[in-house]
């Protein structure tokens, strides 16, 4: 009797669901339904999304849905790698000495040694499963008897898990956000191609004000048009007068003789184009996450000086937007002058030179002269490459992104007080900046980049955006 109790004892005592062989099949069923039931409600529902806004002709809102599943599946096989692999480098083992080296915490706030221990997780409440704790104790132990410490406990490999589809999702949504308010301000661009006299393409009164880019000599100073560059990024970036001056300049160097051309239309294509590629994380961007994480380390402050870089080259990036619309300006009034010098020797002898309106002359040729208008050409942007301004945009978005993300990682896993979040004003500044970028990209440099790398040598391609939903519909 005392044996069979005793064996009874020793199964109810045994903990339940220790192994798939003990765990119930009801569970195992019941459970795999729940997860195969959420994801195919996820996927359809986005499939649905998808149809929807594609109905719509919601077209930014479309490709940043396909952007997302492009991530999701991305995010699907860096979970699968770190689930299959993460046996096989609990249980790789290092010296101990290299693990005091390149710490982002100092030594006495988490012990080195303990860091690998079970108990260190229990007394810094870390939320880890029993299964966590107790791998994790198992490969230290592993290790221990070599002499020797875990390359990387499960609970910090299971962190990183998570860090890095925060910040997949942080950026796709921080990018979108962001693309979408641009286009609402490029949509407002609809009512200036609508205003213009298409069978005239002669200047109003109001195109005077694209030539005050160039009016007076010390304007032509490059520093000097660089600080005014600076300076107008922050308020009336593009007028309307800008507009129709790149307007002719794009139709006369790629569309001659195109006078219907919707120049409105091609730049909202072109942009959804871009839109795609702003918004995935390509190879080079994952190769800077993980230049970051290497310098992460104490007393360096490096998440905080790095808050200021996504600032400071969206700066550069829409001043030199800018003084890309000032130097055509530039070359547009010298060619203006230069038309004019060659009217006064003609018309010297026929008109008194004390009388000669110059002013009054300038406006008359600029208004029958409609075949002045600004020449397109790489020559103006960095390495002669147009493209080149939309890699530095995508970096600037994910770098911002990759902060924001951090952040709120940081402080929903280790809490706001943790080593890793520094002073409280760094936190602060680093979100401002953060927010400041948001709300600059938006407003001034995205819609900048979109109207102005127009000026190139070569002509932009819309995208193929209609044949692209068509192919996923077909795929789905």
């Amino acid at each position: 009797m005392d044996g069979r109790g005793n064996s009874n004892n020793n199964v109810h005592d045994h903990p339940p669901n220790a192994k798939f062989e003990f765990t119930p099949t009801w569970i195992i069923a019941v459970v795999s339904s729940i997860i195969v039931i959420i994801s195919f409600s996820l996927e359809r529902g986005l499939h649905h999304l998808g149809q929807k806004l594609q109905k719509k002709q919601m077209d930014e809102l479309n490709h940043a849905l396909l952007k997302l599943k492009e991530e999701l599946m991305i995010l699907g096989f860096i979970s699968l790698l770190f689930n299959v692999f993460q046996g096989a480098i609990g249980r790789f083992c290092m010296p101990k000495d290299f693990a005091y080296h390149m710490l982002p915490c100092k030594r006495s706030t988490v012990p080195v040694v303990n860091h690998f221990s079970s108990s260190n997780f229990v007394d810094h409440n870390y939320n880890i499963h029993r299964h966590l704790l107790s791998t994790t104790q198992a490969n230290f132990q592993h290790c221990s008897r070599k002499g020797k410490v875990p390359l990387l406990s499960l609970e910090a490999l299971h962190q990183l898990h998570i860090f890095i589809f925060v910040l997949a999702v942080v950026h796709v949504i921080f990018c979108a956000t962001t693309m979408l308010l641009a286009s609402a301000k490029i949509r407002l661009w609809k009512r200036w191609e609508e205003s213009i006299d298409k069978r005239q393409p002669t200047q109003s009164e109001d195109d005077d004000e694209f030539n005050k880019r160039a009016v007076g000599f010390w304007r032509r100073a490059a520093v000097i048009a660089w600080m005014m560059a600076f300076r107008k990024q922050f308020y009336g970036s593009i007028t309307k007068s800008d507009y129709k001056y790149l307007r002719r300049g794009f139709i006369k160097k790629h569309c001659p003789g195109e006078l219907n051309f919707d120049f409105y239309d091609h730049i909202k294509k072109t942009y959804q184009h871009d839109f795609k590629k702003v918004v995935g994380i390509s190879w080079y961007l994952w190769a800077f996450v993980v230049l970051f994480l290497l310098l992460n380390l104490e007393g360096w402050h490096t998440y905080f000086w790095l808050s200021f870089l996504p600032l400071i080259m969206l700066l550069l990036v829409g001043a030199k937007l800018e003084y890309i619309i000032t130097r055509m300006a530039q070359e547009l009034n010298l060619k203006i002058e230069d038309k004019e010098a060659q009217q006064q020797q003609r018309q010297q002898q026929e008109r008194d030179e004390r009388h000669f309106d110059r002013q009054q002359h300038r406006r008359n040729i600029n208004r029958h002269g409609s075949h002045h208008h600004v020449d397109p050409s790489d020559e103006y942007f960095w390495f002669h490459s147009p493209s080149c301004v939309l890699h530095l945009i995508h970096f600037i978005l994910f770098q911002n992104s990759f902060e924001i993300a951090f952040f709120f990682w940081i402080w929903t896993t280790y809490g706001f007080k943790s080593c890793i979040m520094e002073k409280p004003a760094y936190i602060i500044t680093r979100l401002i900046l953060g927010g400041i970028v948001q709300v600059l990209c938006s407003y001034s440099t995205l819609p900048l980049y979109s109207l102005v790398t127009q000026m190139g040598s070569e002509y932009k391609k819309p995208s193929d955006h209609e044949e692209h939903g068509k192919a996923e519909e077909r795929i789905s």
